[in-house]
């Protein structure tokens, strides 16, 4: 969920202004939406008040999803027609204020139930997980399973290293994988999340490892985008190379 801020209330308000309707000859704005037919053969204006619409709506759509359009137009075309408005100004301040709060204390409560629900289907994997064939667990909780020993040099904290690898979600999804990319990343072990930085040092060049990191040796009760507060992550991780810190 996004926060409400002044600078998205005036895009979408933009957007709402270029998709809603077009100026007669006397200013009103009488022609719905819904009646505009866009095409490639449209005006270059046409057009354009279209792709600028259609963009800064679709970018601004998350923002407020319970948006009322037929009350947003109309009080959008009154604005602009200079008509009178329904509420006071500072009636109108007072209800964007008491909605953005709403909304932030529901995201809140959200992130929160969240949390406490990976927390708990974490603990409850990794407790089941530890009983499986070939995975073992250090003192911080870091559970991992060597699927190909490897035969090089292991990296300490201060080195850069090269690797392939693939992030996953208890759920199966999979959040980031330099194998779809096709390409190895490099990047200093000592700057990546906690969990990375010990389980690669248990590693070799040329080996292929699987790790089980708890929440709190990963993005912790914070989260990242695209990954949920107190979120237990699976990491597949081939070490191709370990190069000295320069």
């Amino acid at each position: 969920m996004k926060k409400i801020t002044t600078l998205t209330l005036s895009a979408l308000t933009s957007a709402v202004l270029l998709t809603t309707g077009c100026s007669t000859n006397n200013g009103n704005q009488e022609t719905a939406a819904t009646s505009v037919a866009v095409t490639e053969n449209s005006t270059a204006a046409e057009k354009v008040g279209y792709s600028l619409g259609y963009m800064m709506a679709e970018g601004n759509k998350d923002a407020i999803t319970d948006l009322n359009l037929d009350t947003f137009e109309k009080g959008f075309r009154d604005g602009y027609e200079g008509k009178d408005a329904a509420l006071t100004q500072e009636q109108m301040q007072k209800v964007l204020t008491d909605y953005q709060k709403e909304q932030e204390e529901k995201f809140v409560k959200e992130m929160q139930e969240s949390a406490e629900a990976n927390k708990t289907k974490g603990a409850e994997f990794l407790a089941a997980n530890a009983k499986k064939e070939g995975v073992k667990q250090t003192e911080s909780g870091l559970q991992y399973k060597v699927l190909k020993e490897g035969t090089g040099k292991s990296p300490k904290a201060t080195d850069v290293v090269k690797v392939d690898y693939e992030g996953k979600l208890l759920d199966g999804t999979v959040f980031d994988s330099s194998y779809e990319r096709g390409e190895p990343v490099e990047f200093p072990l000592n700057q990546v999340i906690p969990g990375w930085t010990e389980g690669l040092q248990l590693m070799k060049e040329g080996g292929k490892y699987q790790f089980f990191i708890p929440a709190d040796i990963a993005y912790g009760e914070a989260g990242t985008p695209g990954i949920e507060p107190n979120s237990t992550l699976i990491f597949t991780v081939d070490l191709l190379a370990v190069n000295p810190s320069k």
